[in-house]
């Protein structure tokens, strides 16, 4: 009989957000031998036990009703706004097994891996965002971050640079616009973030400071590295690949979303740093994003897949930027890396399988 695997993710009035992305892992998933499906909090009859579901077709996605998955995807990409109120409560039931854990926020998971003396090399300094904590942050290094817990895609976050003239930010809005500003005075500068806070605050989002990094190894432009690590069908973490990522001129941020560009790892550092330290430096990237999936998994439970960000700076160090538990593959995409793009795709659904399988052999055995 063909596993049912469902796919948990946000289903608006327009319909599915990544639909490119989800309409391949459906695909690949139906070419596994599966019945798969898509779904959002609102499809599923608890009372019926079944759940609406939707796959492609030729004009967009048609629905039909579905049985109890054996297992579930959450790919749910949750900001605490009103839209996404119902996911939460929902996420909380025990109606199905997941294959992944949920997770939570950015300075949460900082806070996690802060406790382990072996990881805390990687970390940029980071604390919680208050008038003290800004005057000590800016007291210690010339640019800082201010971000949301929950931001995704570069939205919301403000770059602080402390200038003999003042502080000049550069950032974007959680509606991607661009902004560009100088203050004078700390206290303008603390009024100016408290106010930014208030108007990209999502619910009950906090927001945070982090250590800025010398990560321009080009003039004008941000660049750090995206390393996917995802759980193979043997149930082992695996390095699905890694890409550098340039933001465009002046953006406080390297998204892709934000119109940054993916380059080749090995031929960018190369050219930085020369091959022995380039290699030397994609090393240490992979042992940074083995040894912290293994320690969020730890803390947080099952998990399947991270996108890492890890900042390069100019002199070859690296440094863990953040964590996304639901990452894309835009990546691989950019760079014509069709064969790792596919893999990316197909892994959390072996992943899903490998779990299926196993619990099956535990039941006969």
């Amino acid at each position: 009989m063909k596993k049912r695997i469902g796919i948990l993710t946000y289903r608006g009035e327009k319909g599915f957000v990544e639909p490119g992305f989800l309409r391949l892992l459906v695909r690949e998933g139906e070419k596994m031998g599966c019945e798969i499906f898509l779904f959002g909090p609102q499809d599923v009859y608890l009372n019926a036990k079944a759940i609406k579901g939707y796959t492609p077709d030729v004009t967009g996605w048609k629905s039909n009703w579905y049985a109890w998955p054996d297992i579930v995807i959450d790919r749910y990409r949750y900001y605490p706004v009103p839209k996404h109120t119902k996911y939460l409560t929902f996420r909380k039931q025990s109606w199905f097994r997941y294959a992944n854990s949920r997770f939570a926020n950015k300075f949460a998971v900082h806070q996690v891996l802060e406790q382990e003396p072996e990881l805390r090399k990687w970390l940029p300094q980071t604390l919680s965002y208050s008038r003290a904590a800004l005057s000590i942050m800016l007291a210690h290094h010339r640019v800082i971050y201010l971000k949301p817990t929950n931001g995704t895609g570069g939205r919301s976050i403000l770059r602080i640079e402390n200038k003999p003239t003042g502080y000049e930010l550069h950032g974007r809005t959680k509606t991607k616009k661009k902004i560009v500003e100088k203050l004078n005075s700390f206290s303008a500068l603390s009024q100016r973030l408290e106010q930014w806070m208030r108007q990209e605050k999502s619910g009950n989002e906090q927001f945070f400071l982090q250590q800025g990094l010398e990560l321009g190894l080009v003039p004008g432009r941000t660049v750090d590295a995206r390393l996917l690590a995802q759980k193979d069908g043997t149930g082992n973490w695996r390095l699905t690949g890694m890409a550098i990522r340039m933001g465009t001129r002046q953006s406080s941020t390297s998204n892709l979303h934000s119109g940054g560009k993916a380059i080749p790892t090995g031929s960018f550092l190369t050219e930085h740093f020369g091959l022995k330290m380039a290699r030397q430096i994609i090393r240490e990237c992979r042992e940074v994003a083995l040894r912290t999936v293994a320690r969020i998994e730890q803390h947080f439970g099952q998990m399947m897949e991270f996108g890492i960000d890890l900042g390069i700076d100019v002199h070859g160090n690296v440094w863990l930027i953040e964590m996304n538990p639901k990452p894309g593959r835009e990546i691989f995409r950019q760079l014509g890396q069709k064969k790792q793009y596919l893999e990316a795709v197909r892994r959390p659904l072996e992943y899903a399988l490998y779990l299926l399988d196993a619990e099956q052999k535990w039941q006969f055995s």
